[in-house]
C-alpha cells in the first residue's frame, strides 16, 4: 500500500489549492480514505475524509463550507479541493486510508492504517 500525495504550496489567503493522493499496490474501491493535517506544535487533525461505497464524507468543523473531497476509484485517486483558504490552514497535509470497516467520521477522528508522506500547505501574504 503507497500514498503519494501532491498539491501543496504557497497560497495567499483566500486562495485555493487541490491537493491528490494517488494510490498504488492496492484498489480503492473498498478503503475508506482521507486527509489528515498537522501544524507546528498541534495535533495532527482529520480534515475530511469519504467512505467506499455510498461515498459518504465527515469534515471537520474549521473547513466544511470550503473544502470539498472527492474520489475517483477509476485513477485511484482522492482529491482535496480548498477554497477560501486561511493561514490557519497552514499545515502538513497528509492522506490516509483504511479498509472500510467504520465509515467515513470514525476514520477521521480515529485514524488510519496506512499513511503516505506529507505535502505542505502555506497560506500567507
Amino acid at each position: 500500500v503507497q500514498l503519494q500525495a501532491s498539491g501543496g504550496g504557497l497560497v495567499q489567503p483566500g486562495g485555493s489549492l487541490r491537493l491528490s493522493c494517488a494510490a498504488s499496490g492496492f484498489t480503492l474501491d473498498y478503503y475508506a480514505i482521507g486527509w489528515f493535517r498537522q501544524a507546528p506544535g498541534k495535533e495532527r487533525e482529520g480534515v475530511s475524509c469519504i467512505s467506499s461505497g455510498d461515498g459518504s464524507t465527515y469534515y471537520a468543523d474549521s473547513v466544511k463550507g470550503r473544502f470539498t473531497i472527492s474520489r475517483d476509484n477509476a485513477k485511484n485517486t482522492v482529491y482535496l479541493q480548498m477554497n477560501s483558504l486561511k493561514p490557519e490552514d497552514t499545515a502538513v497535509y497528509y492522506c490516509a486510508t483504511a479498509l472500510d470497516r467504520y465509515g467515513s467520521s470514525w476514520y477521521c477522528t480515529n485514524g488510519m492504517d496506512y499513511w503516505g508522506k506529507g505535502t505542505l500547505v502555506t497560506v500567507s501574504s
